[in-house]
């Protein structure tokens, strides 16, 4: 049988149409978060399955969830759990359910670029949340020089560069925001998307980290490993137990163990500002968004197939591109879950 698959190579924004002798292609969309994991993942496996073909499209959380509930993907990818709403609006269309299936353990980063300082920043979430509601608008703030002693910090604006797309990195962001500031809580609040004090808008980790680096004076907020790829400095960020800490695969995780203990059956959880003195606090989890019922049977098996993968082996390839693995209690239990999916 003759598959025509679309190949949608989203990093590069170019798109070719392959014609695939006996080929499966399964099509995802969604989150930029863990975009570089899912690529590994997805090449990994077709390396073991060569008639299969999984092509993802780097979107923003917010395309993921619109796709999947509308049907245009089989599968879609999210940073930020699916709220009521959106689970009822998915429901509402199809008759059934959407699941969601936790992947990895990243983390949101403030990145800044401000020339002539090379230290790795000190941020308070007083800090944080000053800037991005636009109180807090010179380098030489107070609230970001009483935490950066002997850091000599210029007195030049205060550039603010955000995602201008639905995005489950903002979400991440924003719900941290909301935990640690009243003010965001009740003026901005949290989401995908949020309407902006302040800033440049940009659309994807990948947009955000190359406008950021190119604008003197600038800060942002991107996960993890597009800060490293990208060679640029990223912050400490306060906890909830008075702790300046640096995102890493230990503090990642650490943020994630009180949450493995007592994680709901539907995977939705927060760990943003985690207790314990060395969590991480813009940590999150995040999700692969799968029909509960995929009437194509070898679709159906594929997808299984592949989460299967992933929660085994696929954990395996997580760290080295600094994103961390999902803890072995929240594995069992998707690993039962699985079961769901009809």
């Amino acid at each position: 049988m003759k598959r025509i698959a679309t190949v949608l190579l989203a990093g590069l924004g170019l798109t070719c149409i392959v014609m695939a002798q006996g080929t499966l292609s399964i099509n995802g969309a969604g989150a930029t978060f863990p975009y570089p994991m899912y690529s590994k993942w997805f090449d990994e496996y077709h390396k073991k399955n060569p008639k299969l073909e999984i092509n993802y499209q780097s979107i923003g959380s917010g395309g993921g969830i619109r796709q999947v509930t509308e049907g245009t993907v089989d599968f879609g990818a999210s940073d930020g759990p699916m709220t009521d709403e959106q689970l009822k609006a998915y429901q509402d269309i199809h008759g059934f359910s959407v699941l969601l299936f936790p992947t990895v353990l990243g983390a949101d980063v403030p990145t800044y670029n401000i020339p002539g300082v090379a230290a790795e920043l000190n941020f308070t979430p007083e800090a944080l949340a000053g800037i991005f509601l636009g109180k807090i608008t010179k380098w030489n703030d107070p609230a970001i020089t009483n935490a950066n002693k002997g850091v000599n910090l210029p007195g030049n604006d205060i550039v603010v560069v955000h995602r201008s797309d639905g995005s489950g990195t903002t979400y991440i962001w924003t719900d941290y925001l909301s935990k640690v500031n009243e003010e965001w809580k009740t003026k901005v609040g949290k989401g995908t998307s949020v309407n902006w004090p302040v800033g440049l808008g940009g659309k994807g980790n990948e947009i955000v980290a190359g406008t950021v680096k190119s604008t003197p004076n600038s800060i942002g907020y991107v996960e993890l490993i597009y800060a490293i790829q990208n060679n640029m400095p990223y912050g400490r960020v306060k906890n909830s137990s008075g702790a300046f800490i640096k995102a890493d695969l230990a503090s990642v995780t650490a943020a994630a163990a009180g949450a493995a203990k007592s994680m709901p059956q539907d995977f939705r959880v927060s760990i943003t500002d985690a207790p314990g003195k060395a969590a991480y606090p813009i940590s999150s989890f995040t999700w692969l968004l799968v029909p509960s019922k995929i009437s194509d049977s070898g679709k159906r098996d594929a997808i299984k197939g592949f989460v299967k993968w992933m929660l085994a082996d696929g954990q395996n390839y997580t760290e080295a591109l600094s994103y961390a693995r999902l803890p072995k209690e929240v594995v069992g239990m998707e690993t039962k879950a699985l079961n769901d999916i009809q």
